[in-house]
């Protein structure tokens, strides 16, 4: 049976300002050591945006008077489809199928590496991640970025925020609000966190540049970082 970990790798992370090929080179030994353990081992790795999607967002919030939050979101979107077909192509060996743009059309997981990016408006990359999570039968979403914990609010604008080791959906939900919003900066955003939710599943909220802490995480050690939902 596969063992399948989920990684819903920020795009803070692959292309923070510039493309982060030092980390992506990291990123890419850590991972196939993992999976040259065991043919079973299977990765999903979903990619945001990153800077590039701020940035081209942005612009665009610039010329138009009134912007329109579906346009923002196809911008993002078209960022993470570059990004992952970066991470597509540093995986070849790996991953035998095209970028999945649609999480709900794969019916089969061939290789041991599947790539995934943005869908359409209306939610994150997260939300991609939940449905493929759900759909090859993986319980629990690694959610990389680039904080190393959840806070109870936003630590660069109160001082008085703290880290949490756990929060549970419901807490999580008051914190990340109802609505979705394009370039929205919360961990995990809201239409993902409401269907991860219902689903009873787990995420684990960490520095995904610390692969020295990845590591523990994937063998179930103790590690830095928040789990939101089911303990």
């Amino acid at each position: 049976m596969s063992n399948v970990k989920v990684l819903d790798l920020g795009g803070s992370i692959v292309a923070p300002d510039e493309i982060d090929v030092s980390f992506i080179r990291k990123f890419r030994i850590f991972l196939e050591s993992w999976l040259l353990e065991d043919t079973n081992n299977k990765a999903i790795i979903v990619i945001g945006g990153g800077s590039p999607a701020r940035k081209y967002q942005q612009a665009y919030r610039e010329i138009v008077s009134e912007s329109d939050h579906s346009e923002q979101d196809w911008i993002g979107i078209t960022a993470t489809r570059l990004n992952a077909q970066l991470i597509k192509a540093v995986f070849n060996d790996y991953c035998r199928e095209e970028v999945v743009i649609d999480p709900t059309a794969p019916e089969s997981f061939e290789g041991q590496v599947m790539i995934a990016a943005g869908w359409k408006p209306g939610f994150s990359t997260d939300f991609d991640s939940v449905v493929l999570a759900q759909r090859f039968g993986a319980d629990t979403i690694l959610n990389l970025s680039n904080i190393a914990k959840v806070y109870t609010a936003d630590p660069k604008k109160d001082p008085h925020a703290k880290p949490l080791d756990y929060i549970s959906w419901e807490d999580y939900k008051k914190m990340a609000g109802d609505e979705w919003i394009p370039g929205f900066n919360v961990p995990f955003d809201p239409v993902a966190t409401k269907k991860a939710a219902e689903l009873n599943m787990k995420v684990i909220a960490a520095d995904g540049k610390d692969l020295e802490n990845l590591q523990k995480i994937f063998d179930g050690e103790e590690f830095v970082g928040t789990v939101i939902g089911r303990q």
